[in-house]
């Protein structure tokens, strides 16, 4: 599965797993330790605080939020192209299905009953594909520390490449108590 979800999203880091943490010290103790976990490099761990907050967004999101701009871009495209054709290939197979079983709306018209329904699916499939490049999992963890930062609390984001490493940072965010919030 994993494998696939790579496939249509253009990032290396598909989860994201933020601890949320009312000290600084707690948040960089958690932050040390993540990065003696195998194959997690500093550069997918981030600590915020709470000048973080007052940062503008276009900052805060490009530098520790979202840090793969061009991913994001391949996202838009793979997601759109691949959701896309999966939903002209849809109303192709409704076509097919339609024809073969005789339907006297699509054997009078096969023509424009054949754009009609590649169409609808194409139109549609492009629209789920919109719909995953706006990666709305993502929402939940961008306002949950955004709050926790106006808060005087502190952030501790990693940007896994598998899911095993997502499930070790998860253990050790939560052996230090700390509040996760994570992406599909």
């Amino acid at each position: 599965m994993g494998y696939l979800l790579q496939g249509l999203f253009g990032e290396r880091s598909l989860t994201k797993v933020a601890g949320l943490f009312a000290q600084q010290s707690q948040a960089e103790t958690s932050m040390a330790q993540m990065l003696r976990i195998g194959g997690l490099q500093a550069g997918q761990v981030r600590l915020l605080g709470p000048q973080d907050a007052r940062a503008s967004r276009r900052d805060l999101f490009a530098r520790s939020l979202e840090p793969e701009p061009r991913g994001i871009a391949r996202t838009f495209f793979q997601t759109h192209i691949v959701v896309g054709a999966s939903g002209a290939v849809a109303g192709l197979a409704l076509f097919a299905w339609f024809y073969n079983a005789g339907h006297p709306m699509i054997v009078s018209s096969p023509l424009l009953a054949f754009i009609a329904l590649v169409g609808f699916g194409t139109t549609f499939g492009m629209l789920g594909g919109g719909l995953l490049s706006m990666r709305p999992d993502h929402v939940l963890l961008i306002t949950k520390v955004r709050s926790a930062l106006r808060h005087n609390h502190w952030a501790v984001v990693a940007h896994p490449t598998s899911a095993e490493q997502a499930a070790r940072v998860k253990e050790v965010l939560q052996g230090h108590s700390a509040e996760v919030v994570s992406t599909l």
